[in-house]
Formats: C-alpha cells, sequence, structure tokens
C-alpha cells in the first residue's frame, strides 16, 4: 500500500489519538538587582523620614507659635502647614518627571536631595508660622522625587519581578514614615525629655525641634551620597548606537542591561492629550478620591491623637504619637515584601487594590469611637493603679490593630495605584510623564484635603451635634469616599495588570475593549 493510501487513516488515527495540550509556562522570577535598587531605596528613605518627624509634635509646635486662639484651633493652622507643601509640590512635580524623561533620572533624583538636606535643617529653625509655611513651600518644590524613582523602578524591572521591586516603593515610605514619627516623638524638645543629655543646651533649648530635623538631614546626606557613587542612570537615551545592544541574552545577563537591549531604539514620547486616555482618566479619577480621603484622615491623626479627649481626641504627648505612628510599621515589611506580591502575581493588581479599599473602610469608621476610652481613662485619673494599667493597655492593644488595618489598606491600595499608573504608559519613555501626572493629582488633592479635614475637624468639636457630625464627621466622610472609590474601581478593566510598555498591542486598544 502506497503512503498516499494510508494518509487517510494516519489522520483518522491522529484525530482519534488524545491531543496533548502545552502547560503553561510559568516564567520564573527574574533576580532582584540589588546594586540598582539599594541605592535607589538608600534615596527614598529620606522623603519619608523628613516628611513625618514633624508629625508628632506638630500639634505641640503650632501652640508654641501662639496663633491659635484656643487649642481647638489648632488643627485649622497645622492643615496650612500641609497645604503648603502640597501647592508647591502640585507646581513643580510635573516639571521634574518630564525632566527627568529628558535629562535622566539620576541628576533629577540628586537635585531633590539637596533640596530636601537643606529644607530639613531649616524647618528645626522656624519660630513662627510664616516661617514655617515658607520652609514647607521650599520642601514641596523638592517633592517630585517619588514619581521619578517610580519611574526608574519600573525600568529596572521585568515582567516576572515588576510587583515585587515596585513594592519597595512604598514598603521604604511606610518604613521610612515609622522611623520618622519615632525620631520626631522621642527626640523633639530634648532639653525636656533629656535633661541629662540636653539640659544645659541653649541651642535646643532655643530651638526645641531642631534635634529630629538634624537627624533626619542626616539620612538625606546618606541618600545623596549613596546616589552619587552607586546609582546608576536607568534612562536608556535613543542617541545609542544600536550595536550596544545586548545579543543573546541569557537568565545571567544582568537585568538593567537587557532592559537596555529593549529601550535603546529611539522611541518617541507621545503627547499627552494621546496618554490621557479615558482608562488613564477613569483610573486619576479613583487615585485622586482615595487619596482624598486617606490624606484628610492620616494628616487629621496626629491632631486628633494630640487633642483632648473631652474635645474627641486621645489626649496623647508627641513620644506616644510617635509611638503609635512607628509601631504599625513592623508589620509593613511582611505585608509588602510577602503578601502583596503573592496576591498580586495570583490575582493581579486590581484585585490588590479593591482589597486594599475594603481594608480602609473599618478602619475609618472604628478609629473615632477610641476618644471613648481615652476619656474613660481621664476620668478614671487618680483611681485604682492597676485598673488604670489594665484599660491603658486595652486601648493601646485596639488602636494597634486599628492601626494595622490602616497601613495595611494603605500599602494595598497605593501600591496598586502607583502599578496602574506605570502598567498604563504605552512606552517607557513615558513613564515618567504618566507617574509625573499621578503625583500632580495626588499633590491638588493633597492642597485641599489638609484644608477641609483640618476645618471640618475644628467645626465639629466646637459644636454639640449629634452623631456623625461630631468628632466622628472627617472619618465618616473618608469612609463614604471610600465607597465610592471602591465602586468606581469595577469600572477599570483587567488590562491594567499587564505593563503595556512592552505588550505588543497599545494601551489604546484595552479602552477600546472596555465597557
Amino acid at each position: 500500500m502506497s503512503q498516499r493510501d494510508n494518509a487517510p487513516s494516519l489522520a483518522r488515527n491522529q484525530q482519534d489519538a488524545p491531543v496533548e495540550r502545552e502547560e503553561p509556562v510559568v516564567a520564573k522570577e527574574t533576580p532582584l538587582p540589588w546594586k540598582q535598587i539599594a541605592p535607589l531605596v538608600a534615596m527614598r528613605l529620606a522623603e519619608p523620614i523628613n516628611f513625618t518627624l514633624i508629625l508628632p509634635f506638630l500639634y505641640k509646635m503650632i501652640e508654641d507659635f501662639d496663633v491659635a486662639e484656643s487649642p481647638k484651633d489648632i488643627s485649622y493652622y497645622a492643615s496650612m502647614l500641609f497645604m503648603s507643601f502640597s501647592i508647591s509640590q502640585a507646581m513643580t512635580v510635573m516639571y521634574w518627571g518630564r525632566l527627568s524623561d529628558r535629562i535622566g533620572r539620576r541628576p533629577v533624583l540628586i537635585a531633590g536631595l539637596i533640596g530636601t538636606l537643606a529644607v530639613s535643617i531649616l524647618f528645626g529653625v522656624c519660630k513662627t508660622l510664616p516661617m514655617a509655611i515658607l520652609v514647607r513651600l521650599a520642601a514641596g518644590v523638592f517633592a517630585g522625587n517619588a514619581a521619578v524613582m517610580k519611574s526608574a523602578m519600573a525600568e529596572i524591572a521585568d515582567d516576572t519581578n515588576r510587583s515585587r521591586m515596585m513594592a519597595l516603593l512604598p514598603l521604604t515610605w511606610n518604613f521610612g514614615s515609622m522611623v520618622g514619627s519615632g525620631v520626631g516623638g522621642i527626640f523633639s524638645n530634648p532639653a525636656t525629655q533629656f535633661p541629662g543629655l540636653f539640659g544645659n543646651s541653649k541651642l535646643f533649648t532655643y530651638f526645641p525641634y531642631l534635634l529630629p530635623c538634624l537627624i533626619g538631614s542626616t539620612v538625606a546626606v546618606f541618600g545623596l551620597v549613596t546616589g552619587l557613587f552607586n546609582f546608576k542612570e536607568t534612562l536608556i537615551k535613543p542617541t545609542q548606537p544600536a550595536q550596544e545592544e545586548t545579543v543573546g541574552n541569557t537568565e545571567a545577563t544582568p537585568l538593567l542591561a537587557q532592559s537596555a537591549a529593549v529601550s535603546v531604539a529611539p522611541v518617541k514620547q507621545n503627547s499627552m492629550k494621546s496618554l490621557l486616555t479615558p482608562l488613564v482618566v477613569r483610573v486619576m479619577v479613583t487615585n485622586a478620591f482615595m487619596c482624598l480621603a486617606y490624606t484628610m484622615c492620616d494628616q487629621l491623626y496626629p491632631i486628633f491623637a494630640a487633642t483632648d479627649p473631652r474635645d474627641g481626641g486621645l489626649g496623647l504627648d508627641p513620644r506616644s504619637i510617635g509611638l503609635s505612628l512607628g509601631v504599625e510599621g513592623i508589620v509593613v515589611v511582611y505585608i509588602q515584601l510577602v503578601v502583596y506580591p503573592r496576591l498580586e502575581r495570583k490575582f493581579g493588581v486590581l484585585y490588590c487594590y479593591r482589597r486594599g479599599l475594603l481594608f480602609a473602610i473599618p478602619y475609618l469608621v472604628s478609629m473615632p469611637f477610641l476618644s471613648m476610652i481615652a476619656l474613660h481613662l481621664k476620668n478614671q485619673a487618680g483611681t485604682s493603679a492597676t485598673s488604670m494599667v489594665v484599660e491603658t493597655v486595652v486601648m493601646w492593644v485596639i488602636l494597634m490593630s486599628i492601626m494595622t488595618m490602616r497601613i495595611t489598606s494603605s500599602v494595598m491600595a497605593f501600591t496598586s495605584i502607583n502599578m496602574m499608573i506605570t502598567n498604563m504608559a504605552p512606552t517607557r519613555a513615558d513613564l515618567g510623564f504618566m507617574n509625573g501626572t499621578q503625583q500632580l493629582a495626588m499633590s491638588v488633592v493633597r492642597i485641599f484635603a489638609p484644608i477641609v479635614s483640618g476645618s471640618l475637624w475644628s467645626w465639629s468639636i466646637k459644636h454639640s451635634f449629634p452623631f456623625p457630625f461630631n468628632s466622628h464627621l472627617v472619618w465618616m466622610l473618608s469612609a463614604v469616599l471610600i465607597a465610592v472609590v471602591l465602586k468606581l474601581s469595577y469600572r477599570i478593566p483587567e488590562s491594567v495588570n499587564k505593563f503595556a510598555a512592552d505588550q505588543p498591542k497599545p494601551i489604546a486598544n484595552a479602552e477600546e475593549s472596555d465597557d
């Protein structure tokens, strides 16, 4: 029988035979390039430390300025300091992001660290509210590094390790916030807190808040030196010759070299109009509402914690406020480096974003009820010592549980929104613009958030209105905003889970398939 005659029977046998399906190939995660990541993290650490170290002593500092008519008005002046920072940041952050797309990430990061170093020291010698506002305005000008670092980190990463690497930036922020809050609470007014060491120091007696600011400035110096000597530029300029490309990449090839090989081809930056697609705008809007809710309560917390329990606060001193803000950072490392990357790789960025929003609602609703426990403790002062200790421990356990919910929510939500914005950049040349735009949106929101929360808090504790218009008002309003964001998040397509710059289809296709 000829081969031609055998063909039909062979075809039937092939059809009847079980078809072996290809198993999906799970890409092995690329090892993290710590030689590039470590200096980037060192540079990132300066901003959260210097930003948060003022929180524990902010209430007392404004009280020392002698501008508030009553303690109930202090939140209003605190909001002016927060707002001044956000105004100047909003006016400059887009410039830093786009500038980094042209001249590189490294020079922009170095410039930001030099500015952070200077304004940190200056804030410690402020003796009046106008001077403090001017220094905070200057601090906002140099606060564009966050967007630039997101771009640099995205350029170092690949699809297998991007979630873990992008998680390092919020991890650094949260860890730096823990350290900064502790430094501000422990070392403010050292002449009083450590009379044996600083009791005779005229410098720290006259400038009671200088020491924590000096400590924060040393972190900026460390980041500056590390960046100058160890951080290599991640933006590959299109003017480089094509023969520099890496031929035959292997698993042992450095990740940055692989990224360079992909990026050396000339890539034209997209226009603002083409980048701000309906999908991008939708994500930006949800980010703005989320940022508004978080910022209102994050910047209210140190004022709430220092306010007398009879006015709806906790009545904590600067050291206790610093402790409450710092202890929560212990759980950050595990959530950020272990929990989040696993969830993101299994379920995607969008899933993690929604879960983070869900964690925020119970935290926001339950926080103001702690004032009832603090008021009970204040009224029981001078009674049984054992009872006081037990009740104080109970209050701190509840407070730390709520703060753990807060940090879990923050890590999940903000890490996810950072990754979504990065994923939507159509090319690597547009990363600076995309991250700068996100930072701009957040900065604009942060202009209004302190004024809204500070004014509402001051108004709510001055009047005897029933729940929820009493001291719960700001917290409940934030919970409603988060609920709105959660609903809006279900209109975001799954396409945000992929890094568009490395995908064959432009991001516009994802938007066309949406709805």
